[in-house]
């Protein structure tokens, strides 16, 4: 079995629950892959999941039945319940979830078995209509959003938090698409953005703030912030639909 390349704090929480599937379910498997934030130095143990993806073989809904019971062991020490994947499924959907698959490939460490995301071909094109559509309709959720809120102070500081989640890969996949090579980090991903679109990225700097409970911005304030936020991802979305590919 391939060692375990990450933190020591990642390893020491996931390697049991890797030992225990493994003991029950290698035949089943084909590979196992840690992705996304606990790879990181976005990572905080006391508030991060660990996710991971199972690629079975072939798809085995007894399997799902006999492992569903250790989501509730092993949730509690906040590792998630791994996506299902098989490899057919991953090769038939790489034009469907280019932005998810782009940054699997690009955030990822394979802890058992074959690195299946290290060599998919993923589609500009694909990624960037992906892009686009996904910014578009982020608009449509901000004003809805914004609306619903009714002016309330911790309803809107909860839509501004929930509205940023996903947005880190989608940037990521921008970055890419203008040419530069993407970050991991939150922050060298913001920065990257600024640079690779020539765009203020101050805005959602701000939204991660606030996600992060590193502010917390009165009424007024919040108004101000929308107001810049919207504003970027419209902006940020008249860029994307001018990239060439």
């Amino acid at each position: 079995m391939k060692e375990i390349n990450i933190q020591d704090k990642i390893n020491k929480r996931f390697k049991p629950f890797l030992d225990e599937v493994l003991n029950i379910y290698k035949d089943t498997l084909h590979s196992i892959s840690i992705f996304g934030s606990a790879l990181t130095d976005d990572y905080n143990p006391k508030s991060s999941d660990i996710n991971s993806v199972f690629v079975l073989n072939t798809m085995d809904l007894n399997f799902l039945k006999r492992f569903a019971p250790l989501g509730k062991k092993y949730g509690k020490k906040r590792i998630a319940s791994p996506l299902i994947m098989t490899p057919e499924y991953i090769k038939s959907s790489l034009d469907v979830f280019p932005v998810e698959f782009f940054n699997l490939k690009l955030l990822h460490s394979t802890v058992y078995g074959e690195d299946i995301f290290r060599d998919l071909e993923i589609s500009a094109a694909d990624l960037r209509h992906q892009c686009e559509r996904e910014l578009k309709s982020r608009l449509i959720a901000l004003r809805q959003g914004y609306l619903s809120s009714l002016g309330n102070r911790k309803i809107l500081t909860r839509s501004f938090v929930d509205s940023f989640s996903g947005y880190i890969p989608l940037f990521r996949s921008i970055i890419f698409l203008l040419g530069q090579k993407a970050p991991e980090s939150s922050a060298d991903v913001l920065a990257a953005l600024q640079d690779a679109a020539g765009m203020n990225t101050g805005a959602f700097q701000m939204v991660l703030n606030i996600k992060t409970k590193s502010i917390k911005p009165t009424g007024d304030k919040l108004n101000s912030i929308f107001k810049e936020y919207y504003k970027a991802v419209e902006q940020l979305g008249d860029i994307t639909d001018d990239i060439q590919v």
